[in-house]
């Protein structure tokens, strides 16, 4: 009777505790004995009941209690011990049991109660939540969560910072007041229309923008939205650079850059995105935010189409305290490296066997910053992956750095320090293969790949080639310069632009034979450099004029003297007006640390190349012309056979020539590229052959120069025999007799 009335109680105690039963009479069961019942079933048959249920003893049997947090599964058609005990989701079936103020975790068995921002457990053993006041819990004496200059007002589970002048909260909760610097916005940029254009546009709109954070009580609280404000500051930024007002500035671009970074640090915390893309036709921008009242941590990735950015939430956050969120920001800019590639003084990367490399830039301009405002020591690099612009194996001749441009007032002079220059400090490069560079920055700011170029070290054979090819060049004009002046039966128009042609090509290859290598000193060498550009320009000058004479012989006939006046202003003042117009213009562009000639850099070269076009462009028409007007007299009846075939004879002299010096400077475009070492073997042979081949031209296959080398032959040496063959072997002897007795014209001989 005893133990039936402790059985009883001990129900009734799992009941009131809410653990469910499973007991069932096994009086007549295999937990009976004969005898009295003596059998303890839950020790003998330890987990009899399952998972999640406990044993209790009874009287010739045994019961299965559910434990806390679990209840019966009784929808089952047969009775089975194990794993009659299910869950229980207290958070969906027992009603809001954490209160308004905290969230509801369910787990197996129990279930979690965790408290909102802004609020707290009343005690260790309550789940009811309640609100913090935040104003009372200062991390720092005498400064509370809005910082020193903030006031604060706590609410229902948050709080509001009261932020005096000059400082902000961005208009966001539980956000520590930060000082606003609007005169970053104002300046020399701004108060300009030229060269900077739009640039003082969005500089306005970011200081009005500005003001109404940090000065609400004077400008009233009424912002433009950040979302508008990022938009019109990218559409701004590619209106400036599609429209090119900056006008091609260092100031100017560095400015922008500047500009731009100091707007994504204004909008940033003002968006209410975590994550922001824009896309415009002159940047691609990625800004990931947080503004949470705990501070991120662990990695933050951000990436575009020609750069991904890889750092730590802790470097966006800084080490002072935590403004209540944190930036990160990426900008690509598609068609600013033109713009930037230039200002390398800074750049010393280590000599390859006495060779100085050459920069220019191989990747788009990135710009990576970060809320922290002091970026210039962080304590963990940022990782940067750049895209080049085309894929270019590295190799003995090219080879990549990393580079960030450095804004003004770095002790740099001159022009440079208007703008900013491209620097290596603080970055080094972790890798590179074909298509991109890592690189690794203890610092932020804007960001490219430069790529190195070697010169080639050219061979003894080479340069011996050079030299004695030149010295040959130098022989065959000075000859041709000779026959030129002395010879007067051959004096007229054509031997006068050919006697002028051979003094610039004489005095070019000279000076080149004396200092295309004397860099130094750097006076010098761009004296070389032009003086080259000048007597280069001069002999394409008077090639021109030769074509322009023979057209005028074959078309008009008569009166084909071209007065020398006219002759010397084309010849020679054409390509001085050039010269001086590039000096003026660039006049840094000429020599460099490899060769005294014309930079590649600043598209100076195109003042040599784009005349030469012109010029072979124009020959090759009036040559055209010639050959047809020929044909036509050769094919009729009364073909005039005294000066037809010197006409033709004069053409093919000027194709000749002409097709060596094409050949010569479409070689000569490759030539001052690093690895053209077979450029180089062709410009320096046909560079020799030139002058040969003027004078074989012009001189020897020429019968009235050959008469004359005769005669001064026969006076030096009377008993030489002299034996000449005709040039133009269709000419009749008799025509040519009477051709040299008959009166002379101007252009009667070659």
């Amino acid at each position: 009777m005893a133990g039936k009335i402790i059985l009883l109680i001990l129900e009734l105690l799992f009941m009131l505790k809410g653990v469910s039963s499973l007991c069932r009479d096994e009086s007549r069961g295999d937990g009976h004995s004969d005898g009295p019942g003596t059998e303890d079933e839950c020790e003998q048959n330890v987990g009899i009941c399952g998972n999640h249920s406990m044993c209790i003893n009874t009287l010739g049997s045994f019961c299965c209690k559910c434990m806390p947090g679990y209840k019966e599964l009784t929808n089952r058609p047969e009775f089975t011990y194990d794993g009659q005990c299910l869950d229980i989701n207290e958070c969906l079936e027992m009603g809001n049991i954490c209160g308004p103020n905290a969230d509801c975790s369910n787990s197996i068995g129990k279930y979690t109660c965790t408290c909102l921002s802004g609020y707290a457990k009343q005690d260790a053993t309550s789940d009811s939540c309640v609100d913090i006041d935040e104003c009372e819990d200062g991390a720092k004496p005498n400064e509370g969560v809005c910082g020193i200059n903030g006031t604060c007002t706590n609410s229902n589970g948050s709080f509001w910072c009261e932020c005096p002048t000059g400082f902000t909260n961005y208009g966001n909760e539980r956000t520590p007041c930060s000082e606003l610097k609007c005169d970053q916005f104002e300046g020399p940029v701004a108060a300009s229309s030229q060269p900077y254009g739009g640039l003082a546009e969005i500089l306005s709109q970011l200081k009005s923008s500005c003001l109404a954070l940090a000065r609400p009580d004077q400008y009233g609280n009424k912002t433009t939205g950040p979302t508008v404000l990022l938009n019109s500051l990218f559409d701004l930024t590619a209106e400036v650079l599609s429209s090119n007002h900056t006008g091609d500035s260092v100031a100017a671009v560095s400015s922008l850059l500047s500009a731009v970074e100091d707007s994504i640090k204004l909008i940033g915390p003002q968006l209410t995105e975590d994550q922001t893309s824009l896309n415009t036709s002159q940047t691609e921008t990625k800004i990931t935010v947080w503004k949470k009242t705990t501070p991120p941590s662990g990695p933050v990735r951000l990436t575009n189409t020609n750069a991904n950015m890889e750092a730590d939430w802790s470097t966006a956050i800084g080490n002072g305290t935590y403004p209540g969120f944190a930036l990160a920001a990426l900008v690509s800019y598609k068609n600013l490296e033109t713009m930037l590639n230039q200002s390398f003084e800074q750049i010393t990367l280590p000599e390859k066997n006495d060779r100085k490399p050459s920069y220019q830039l191989f990747s788009k301009v990135v710009s990576a910053l970060v809320s922290n405002p002091d970026t210039q020591h962080l304590d963990k690099p940022v990782i940067l992956t750049l895209r080049h612009l085309k894929e270019l194996k590295e190799s003995a001749e090219v080879s990549y750095t990393c580079a960030y441009w450095k804004a003004a007032g770095g002790g740099l002079q001159g022009k440079e320090e208007e703008g900013g220059a491209w620097s290596t400090h603080g970055c080094t490069q972790v890798s590179s293969n074909a298509s991109h560079t890592v690189c690794s920055c203890t610092h932020l700011s804007s960001f490219a790949v430069l790529m190195a170029l070697y010169p080639v070290n050219h061979t003894f054979g080479l340069m011996l080639l050079t030299k004695l090819c030149l010295v040959v060049s130098l022989l065959c004009l000075f000859l041709c310069i000779l026959t030129f002046m002395f010879c007067r039966s051959i004096k007229g128009t054509r031997t006068t632009i050919h006697l002028h042609l051979c003094i610039c090509l004489f005095l070019a290859d000279l000076v080149f034979l004396a200092g295309i290598s004397k860099t130094q000193p750097q006076g010098g060498c761009r004296l070389v450099a032009g003086l080259l550009h000048l007597f280069f320009l001069g002999a394409f000058s008077w090639m021109l004029l030769e074509g322009v004479q023979l057209y005028r012989m074959v078309v008009l006939v008569f009166n084909t003297t071209i007065r020398p006046r006219y002759l010397y202003t084309v010849g020679y003042g054409t390509p001085l007006v050039i010269v001086i117009i590039s000096v003026i213009s660039r006049p840094t562009g000429y020599g460099t640390d490899q060769y005294c000639w014309l930079t590649t850099e600043q598209g100076l070269i195109w003042s040599f190349f784009g005349p030469v076009c012109v010029v072979i462009g124009l020959n090759v028409f009036f040559f055209s012309i010639t050959i047809w007007k020929l044909a036509q007299k050769f094919s009729s009846l009364n073909p005039d056979l005294t000066h037809l075939p010197k006409i033709r004879a004069f053409t093919i002299t000027a194709i000749a020539q002409l097709c060596v010096l094409g050949l010569m400077w479409l070689s000569g475009v490759f030539l001052f590229k690093e690895g053209a070492l077979a450029a180089a073997y062709i410009f320096t042979i046909l560079n020799g052959l030139q002058g040969a081949l003027i004078f074989l031209l012009n001189c020897l296959l020429s019968k009235q120069v050959r008469d004359e080398y005769g005669k001064l032959l026969s006076c030096i040496c009377p008993q030489t025999t002299k034996k000449y063959s005709g040039f133009g072997s269709t000419i009749r002897s008799s025509q040519s007799q009477a051709s040299r007795s008959g009166p002379p014209t101007s252009e009667s001989n070659i």
